[in-house]
This record gives structure tokens, C-alpha cells and sequence, in this order.
């Protein structure tokens, strides 16, 4: 078992005290660096809460979709390759799956443009 607080916790309360104790102390023209720092720990913090469920789901409907098994980076190339290709044009199946693929990657990256 893990201490608390957990890993999520912890990158919680360093970007708290990053953007509200040091980010006031820092000359202006670092305020965008740290604010980035902050930004890349909350996408941290989103993963960890996330685990790995998004990737196995994302994995099992591109082998699904595709009729191949791989790991999920062969997968994707594949998708993007059939993409090029003109398969997906009326690929409805297709289309719902990337459209749930880029849903996940915004919960992750920027879940208030939601």
C-alpha cells in the first residue's frame, strides 16, 4: 500500500504552491515558464487519475475497427495510415472512435474546453 498523500496528491499540492507561493515571487517574464510547469503537472495529476483504462479501451476498438491485433502505437499508425487512405471517409464506426479518442485526449489536456 501506498502513503498518502498519493502521487496525484502530491502533484496537486506542488502546483498549488508553485502557482499561489513561488509563481508571485518570480521576475515577469518566467511567469509563462512556471505556468506551463504548472499546466504539465495538472495533465500529470489527470493521468494518474485516469490509469491506464483509456489506452486499453482506445487499444481494444482499433483492433476491433481494424480486424489486426498490435500494440496500441502499431494500431494507431495503422488507423492514420488508412486515414490517408480514404478508409474512413465512410467509416461511421471509425469516425465515433476517433471522435472518443480525441474526447479523452482534451479530459486529459484541457477538460474545461469540454
Amino acid at each position: 500500500m501506498r502513503e498518502q498523500p498519493d502521487g496525484r496528491a502530491l502533484l496537486a499540492i506542488a502546483r498549488t504552491v508553485l502557482r499561489e507561493q513561488l509563481l508571485p515571487l518570480l521576475p515577469k517574464e518566467q511567469h509563462y515558464s512556471a505556468l506551463m510547469i504548472a499546466n504539465a503537472m495538472s495533465i500529470a495529476e489527470r493521468q494518474l487519475q485516469y490509469g491506464d483504462a483509456p489506452q486499453q479501451a482506445e487499444r481494444q476498438a482499433l483492433v476491433a475497427l481494424l480486424q489486426q491485433d498490435g500494440d496500441l502505437v502499431l494500431l494507431q499508425r495503422e488507423l492514420v495510415r488508412r486515414i490517408r487512405l480514404g478508409w474512413l471517409d465512410e467509416q461511421t464506426e471509425g469516425q465515433q472512435l476517433l471522435w472518443n479518442m480525441t474526447e479523452q485526449r482534451v479530459k486529459e489536456s484541457a477538460p474545461k474546453s469540454l
